[in-house]
């Protein structure tokens, strides 16, 4: 797929086929989002991968926006590692790249994603630390539902020329 196609296709994706997405496909996805931009190279994400049917079932009751999990095959939680940050503070727009990275990968891949927000809620935050376990200095930003789509939603432009500024607001 090329490039401006896939920026421009790209949709959220809520509902998914019955069945599962090859680890192959997972690690292209991460090896993408391992790609995204990072303040000082830091590259401060981590990745929690989760496949395990009771696991998608548990996430999707923290989360009041993640119940598609209960019917993905797939979710993948981003999270901002705070000790590997060079520059404090800028974990979430990193981690956000990498977010980005990974839905269009996985759209390019003929997979579907939605991304849904976990940090700054803190009741989020903390049903994700629990259900997988993450250390303290780990935060989650968000969880990626994933898998074959079973939808097609449209795609159309969302250019505002009145959101454009040149040289001055």
């Amino acid at each position: 797929m090329e490039l401006m196609q896939a920026l421009t296709t790209r949709r959220s994706i809520r509902k998914f086929e019955d069945r599962p997405v090859d680890r192959a496909l997972v690690r292209q996805m991460l090896a993408a989002a391992m790609m995204a931009p990072s303040a000082g190279n830091a590259q401060p994400w981590q990745f929690v991968v989760v496949d395990d049917r009771k696991v998608l079932d548990a996430a999707s009751e923290i989360h009041p926006y993640v119940k598609m999990a209960a019917r993905a095959p797939l979710g993948i939680l981003v999270c901002g590692d705070l000790g590997l940050e060079k520059y404090p503070g800028y974990w979430a727009q990193d981690c956000s790249a990498a977010m980005e990275n990974l839905l269009l990968a996985a759209h390019g891949l003929g997979l579907g994603a939605v991304w849904t927000g976990v940090h700054p809620m803190a009741d989020r935050e903390a049903g994700f630390r629990e259900l997988l376990g993450l250390p303290e200095t780990v935060i989650p930003l968000g969880f990626a539902v994933l898998g074959w789509p079973a939808q097609a939603p449209a795609s159309e432009s969302r250019f505002r020329e009145d959101r454009v500024h040149f040289n001055t607001y």
